[in-house]
């Protein structure tokens, strides 16, 4: 019996969490030597992604004596509400913290990965950004160095997120130049901007 080569399989629609690192001194270090780099791995969704200095125990194995044996885990799951695969990560290191933009996991605690996050731990910052699939028994993990820090990426301090300044001309300019001349002023909220 011949088969369609167009129908869909769960290979063609793995989720797909795209790992971007970075170190200070990650050139003159190889500390990345030992990480599959720029190829897509497919993981079981049953089993946790480790990190840490310990080949042996971890997925993905970092070449720094400064990190934990373990340092943290990615565990998939799946609620009733949502047809997506999510992630939670734990911090494995009883030594060090773990930030999850901004949120700070101590040991053995677990936070929701947002779509988007930047992971902090030591001088290592990871950002992770999860690409939607269907499949439901595994997914796929794509590794990648940066050549810059990746928190001006995910930071509120880019240049598109400057906070503006609010002059309030539209109420300063029903003042006397004498009185805009003293600066910012208190007004009433309920007064209307032509």
């Amino acid at each position: 019996m011949n088969m369609s080569g167009t129908v869909e399989t769960e290979e063609d629609l793995l989720t797909c969490l795209h790992i971007k690192l970075y170190h200070p001194q990650q050139s003159s270090k190889g500390l990345f030597r030992m990480l599959p780099l720029e190829n897509r791995s497919r993981h079981s969704a049953e089993d946790s992604l480790r990190l840490g200095r310990d080949a042996e125990a971890c997925t993905f194995a970092l070449a720094d004596a400064r990190v934990s044996r373990k340092q943290l885990a990615l565990y998939a799951y799946r609620t009733p509400q949502s047809p997506d695969m999510l992630f939670t990560i734990q911090n494995l290191s009883q030594r060090g913290q773990v930030s999850v933009n901004s949120s700070v996991l101590d040991y053995l605690e677990k936070m929701d990965v947002p779509d988007k996050a930047l992971i902090r731990f030591g001088q290592y910052e990871m950002l992770i950004i999860r690409e939607s699939g269907e499949a439901k028994g595994s997914f796929e993990v794509e590794l990648e160095v940066l050549a810059e820090s990746p928190f001006r990426e995910t930071c509120m301090c880019t240049p598109s997120k400057t906070p503006v300044m609010d002059t309030g001309s539209c109420v300063t300019n029903m003042f006397p130049a004498e009185l805009r001349d003293l600066g910012p002023l208190e007004t009433d909220e309920t007064l209307m901007c032509p």
